[in-house]
């Protein structure tokens, strides 16, 4: 077994699938669980689908369940979406049942892959790309470069949509929030920034939350309560699975 050979391999398929990445029909920034259900059923319905995760595992805050119990809560309106992966589900009492979170979100990441869909964790998002006053793509650069705040000029890619789907921190719309203004379709135009936790509520709002919010950007998950101004939700994942097979239905309506 040659060192070199191992090296070629896994550089070649690698580029392999990074080159093929550049021009995709969705990019979608973050690999937790919105994003990942949106992009198992795009890519079920045969689009490109490329995903972009900064940290080096995937999940989103699934994988710590709650205060790290790996334990989570799913509601009834998510069990079609839980069973159709493959996670067990274990009814706790009226329509809440409860998943490993581990198993939840491996399993998920497993059946993206499969569908086609290609994600590459440790790579950043450092700005978008905007034509014609719509977002057409993304920048990247390596995480590492970011971290450690190297200068170092990152690559574009081009997608007919982009996905914020990175949570809290809504990275992608506040970089088009800076880079053009308050214009996106919220109150103020801008990121309006989540509120303090109230699952019922944040449950309710957040598939509502789940839309365009500026030409070709769109948000899922807890980014879209995040950009609304809604609650948290905590260890309870019903609606953000549901926000991400939404989000795949609206986005399969405005690039067809």
């Amino acid at each position: 077994m040659d060192e070199v050979i191992i090296s070629q391999a896994i550089t070649e398929s690698f580029m392999q699938d990074f080159i093929s990445s550049f021009d995709v029909d969705v990019a979608i920034v973050g690999a937790g669980p919105s994003g990942l259900v949106c992009a198992y059923y795009l890519a079920k319905k045969n689009y490109k689908v490329a995903v972009f995760e900064r940290q080096l595992r995937i999940g989103g805050g699934m994988a710590g369940g709650g205060m790290m119990f790996n334990k989570i809560v799913v509601q009834q309106e998510a069990k079609p979406i839980m069973d159709e992966i493959g996670v067990t589900l274990k009814k706790y009492k009226e329509d809440l049942y409860i998943a490993d979170s581990l198993e939840a979100i491996s399993t998920l990441c497993s059946k993206t892959i499969k569908a086609g869909v290609k994600i590459f964790n440790l790579i950043n998002v450092e700005d978008v790309v905007i034509r014609k006053d719509k977002v057409a793509g993304l920048v990247l650069n390596w995480s590492a470069v970011s971290w450690s705040k190297l200068h170092v000029d990152p690559l574009g890619i081009k997608a007919k949509a982009v996905v914020d789907a990175t949570g809290h921190d809504t990275e992608v719309c506040k970089i088009v929030e800076k880079k053009i203004g308050p214009k996106l379709t919220t109150t103020t135009g801008g990121v309006l920034g989540e509120n303090s936790m109230w699952a019922e509520v944040g449950e309710a709002e957040i598939v509502g939350n789940t839309r365009e919010v500026y030409p070709g950007l769109f948000v899922c998950g807890m980014a879209a309560n995040a950009v609304f101004g809604s609650p948290r939700m905590g260890a309870v994942f019903g609606g953000m699975l549901v926000s991400g097979k939404k989000l795949q239905e609206i986005i399969e309506e405005s690039i067809q």
